[in-house]
């Protein structure tokens, strides 16, 4: 019998998950390039930079050509190792912890996160940033990592409602204006602590993870 690979690589249709119980979210949680092209073939995963608060910050893309698999991993170090940041976008299926994804409603985030929660109005291409998870269930997830979220506004709706939510104010999630803009979750972030020492020592699930708070003020340039 042929043995199976330490993490088989998704198939068309299914929905990856940084939450499964296979040891998926600690390859990529507690990994480095080295160690992401072994697991998902090296032709599968490419060594760049991205542009962080005015710093080049270096990173691996996973699945790069392939928008339904593709996940971006930031590294703390130099010698890409030590996971900073996991970035979720585009057209992504990947899932992150506590079932985040992309295209979730004000209503769903607010049943994962048991409460309401407070974001951003919008800036001027539509997308607001969840500010605030007012201690629901989502403010810290599975080994402490935290979540940072934006949403962007349906393009049906009116520039007028749009407008009208200023990117400088806090708004609740049940508020009437916020929900009639029906944005849907457009990024996911899922911060890693900063000061936590790089080990390469073998990837641990998750949910075993440990890290203290990451930066919730961290943005990627879009």
């Amino acid at each position: 019998m042929t043995p199976q690979p330490p993490l088989p690589i998704p198939l068309r249709g299914s929905r990856p998950s940084l939450a499964r119980g296979d040891g998926s979210a600690g390859r990529v949680g507690n990994s480095n390039h080295l160690k992401l092209a072994m697991s998902f073939g090296f032709r599968n995963v490419t060594a760049t930079k991205v542009e962080a608060n005015g710093t080049k910050v270096p990173a691996s893309v996973i699945f790069p050509d392939d928008p339904q698999q593709r996940l971006e991993v930031w590294w703390k170090n130099a010698t890409s190792s030590g996971t900073y940041l996991i970035v979720i976008n585009g057209q992504s299926d990947w899932t992150a912890p506590s079932g985040l994804r992309l295209g979730l409603t004000l209503v769903e985030l607010e049943k994962l996160n048991h409460k309401t929660f407070k974001l951003k109005g919008f800036d001027k291409n539509g997308i607001a940033a969840i500010s605030d998870w007012g201690g629901g269930d989502l403010a810290s997830l599975a080994g402490g990592c935290n979540a940072g979220l934006s949403m962007r506004a349906d393009p049906k709706v009116s520039a007028k409602i749009i407008g009208a939510l200023s990117p400088n104010k806090e708004y609740a999630s049940s508020n009437s204006q916020i929900r009639a803009a029906k944005p849907t979750v457009s990024e996911i972030l899922i911060g890693y602590p900063t000061d936590a020492p790089t080990t390469e020592a073998a990837p641990k699930s998750l949910t075993q993870q440990q890290p203290p708070q990451a930066p919730a003020n961290l943005s990627r340039r879009r």
